[in-house]
């Protein structure tokens, strides 16, 4: 099974605050156990251009990005490097 390792956190429930990382996360290890390591790569790559700006953070992070807005900076990182199959 694969998910994410953290409580719900029903006290922020749709008030897009949570940080979507380790459900990422959690979706790399299951590309990885069904051998789509080149898209699980993307992701973390993705993830280690986003989270080092520092531009477009989660409050848990010290900034004030909205999970989508967080989820919206990965997106447009995959799109930026995306390889043609």
């Amino acid at each position: 099974m694969f998910e994410a390792g953290h409580e719900t956190a029903p006290d922020i429930a749709g008030q897009q605050l949570a940080n979507p990382t380790a459900l990422l996360l959690s979706s790399v290890l299951m590309l990885r156990h069904l051998n789509e390591n080149a898209e699980a790569d993307r992701i973390v790559d993705a993830l280690y251009k986003v989270l080092p700006a520092g531009r477009v953070l989660t409050a848990n992070l010290g900034e004030t990005a909205t999970t989508m807005k967080f989820a919206e900076a990965i997106a447009n990182e995959l799109n930026r490097n995306r390889v043609s199959h």
